[in-house]
């Protein structure tokens, strides 16, 4: 069994692939590398095909990032994975501090490295910064990236330690673990499965950590870009969804309300710019959401850990306070 495998979700990514792929190859010696197309209607497969040295494997059908991981994952052996988005340039010495971090610390179950924009190399990227963290109310932030907001990298970061969530861009994961509880919940499709895949860990007794001595450099939105209606749907959808499966009985309504208005107000911003498809993509999650309660009711479950959670709103120290840095957050 190889200790290493890189494992890329392609879907439709030839260009990212042809950019991207050979600084993988050149900085990841002594790993095995592994390609798992997700169904693509583009050449990819031809042109992965007349590339030596790379393990091929299809999807018979586009299972999105959860379910495609899932399937491949499921057919590969190792100790560690590293989930790598297509879109990413890795550096000299990516895989070895996070490697050597998680081999010292068994409780560690997933980490990632630094993630820097590659347009901006100087600043961290929205997908995960410094690693991630999460308020009561179920936002998501990081350390270097609050909501639009990303901090230029001075050091302040270097330091490795544990957050609540890592991001899938470049997701380091002990295969036992992943696999001991059932991996990715495909239901997500894509977007916050990582996030609810590391409460679940961490509900289990498990570390997530952020390696300050690895760096990569992220495109960001290279399947679905940002102001894409089908990515609002599947962010506010699988919010909600991630907070019912997770969340504490006694918190679980309180906070669902709270979402409920804080998602309207949300509407109203989408609705002053005018896009419209962002807002009925918003009515939409909701009303899926409601829909799929009796299926999330019977995947709950009560554990003795739980994660911990930021206890102030991140959106009352973001739009109404002024704190836009993670150091300011009180």
């Amino acid at each position: 069994m190889k200790q290493v495998a890189i494992v890329i979700l392609n879907y439709n990514g030839q260009k990212h692939l042809e950019q991207f792929l050979p600084s993988v190859r050149q900085f990841s010696e002594g790993c095995e590398l592994w390609v798992a197309d997700n169904a693509s209607t583009d050449s990819s497969m031809e042109w992965l095909a007349a590339q030596p040295g790379l393990n091929l494997l299809t999807i018979p059908e586009n299972k999105g990032y959860a379910g495609g991981y899932n399937y491949a994952l499921s057919r590969i052996e190792a100790e560690f994975y590293v989930l790598l988005n297509s879109d990413v340039e890795v550096t000299p010495h990516w895989i070895e501090p996070v490697i050597s971090y998680m081999q010292a610390n068994s409780n560690v179950a997933a980490c990632q490295p630094k993630i820097k924009s590659f347009a901006t190399p100087t600043h961290f990227e929205y997908a995960g910064a410094a690693g991630g963290f999460m308020d009561y109310l179920g936002y998501p932030y990081c350390r270097g990236r609050i909501f639009d907001t990303c901090e230029k990298d001075s050091g302040q970061y270097d330091h490795t330690m544990d957050v609540f969530w890592a991001t899938g861009a470049c997701l380091f994961v002990r295969a036992k673990d992943f696999h001991a509880v059932g991996g990715f919940d495909e239901l997500f499709f894509a977007h916050m499965e990582e996030i609810d895949l590391c409460w679940r860990l961490i509900n289990r007794g498990h570390r997530i950590s952020c390696c300050g001595q690895s760096e990569v450099f992220h495109v960001g939105g290279g399947t679905l870009h940002k102001s894409n209606p089908r990515k609002t749907f599947l962010n506010y959808r699988n919010n909600l969804v991630m907070l019912y499966k997770n969340l504490p009985a006694k918190q679980l309504f309180p906070v669902l309300l709270a979402r409920l208005l804080l998602d309207g107000v949300s509407s109203v911003r989408f609705i002053m710019a005018g896009a419209w498809p962002d807002v009925w993509a918003i009515v939409r999650a909701h009303f899926a959401f409601y829909g799929l309660i009796p299926k999330l009711s019977r995947m709950r479950k009560e554990l003795p850990i739980q994660a911990e959670l930021y206890q102030k709103s991140v959106v009352w120290q973001y739009f109404i306070k002024g704190k836009k840095r993670f150091s300011q957050l009180p």
